[in-house]
């Protein structure tokens, strides 16, 4: 009897404000049959700091995050907090 634990990122989704987010599963085998999976999600806005993410996330963030983007995300974000404050 062979139990194996592997780990990947299989879906990574970029939204309309740059936003990207991204699905890990982690699947339990048993001599080739899969016996548990279970998933972790996480989420990162543009310009946050990207270390201990994956490299292939890694990789569509810097693609994705380009100038204009983190300028937009950054004057909603701001937008946003007067609103708040202004309340």
């Amino acid at each position: 009897m062979s139990i194996t634990k592997t780990t990947i990122i299989d879906q990574i989704t970029v939204v309309e404000n740059g936003s990207v987010f991204y699905r890990e599963v982690t699947r339990i085998l048993e001599d080739g049959n899969q016996i548990s999976q279970t998933f972790n999600r996480s989420g990162l806005v543009p310009a946050q700091d990207l270390t201990g993410v994956p490299a292939n996330v890694v990789a569509i963030c810097n693609t994705a995050w380009t100038a204009e983007v983190i300028a937009a995300y950054q004057a909603a974000q701001a937008a946003a907090e007067a609103a708040r404050n202004s309340a």
